[in-house]
C-alpha cells in the first residue's frame, strides 16, 4: 500500500461499493465518524489521516486509481475464491 493522497469523493465512493456507513469506516480506521463526515463534506484533514482512510480500504479490497485517463476513480477487488 502507497501513502498517496485520498479525495472526499473517493472516499464516498469507496464507502458505497463497500456498502459501509460512516461508523464502519470510523471504527475499521480508528478515524473519529465526525472527522470523516467533515472530510467527506469538502473540509481538509491531516495527511496522516487521510493515508489512515486509505489504507483502511484498502485492506478491504477497495483499489484507488492515481494516475493516467482513469486517474481518481475506485473499485472493488473480488474476494479471492478458494
Amino acid at each position: 500500500m502507497q501513502n498517496l493522497p485520498i479525495s472526499a469523493a473517493q472516499c464516498r465512493m469507496a464507502r458505497a461499493a463497500l456498502r459501509w456507513s460512516l461508523d464502519d469506516l470510523a471504527q475499521g480506521s480508528g478515524v473519529g465518524r465526525a472527522t470523516i463526515a467533515r472530510f467527506e463534506l469538502g473540509d481538509a484533514i491531516k495527511p496522516t489521516t487521510a493515508s489512515r482512510l486509505r489504507e483502511t480500504l484498502e485492506r478491504a479490497r477497495v483499489r484507488f486509481v492515481d494516475d493516467g485517463p482513469f486517474a481518481g476513480a475506485v473499485f472493488l477487488m473480488r474476494a479471492a475464491s478458494g
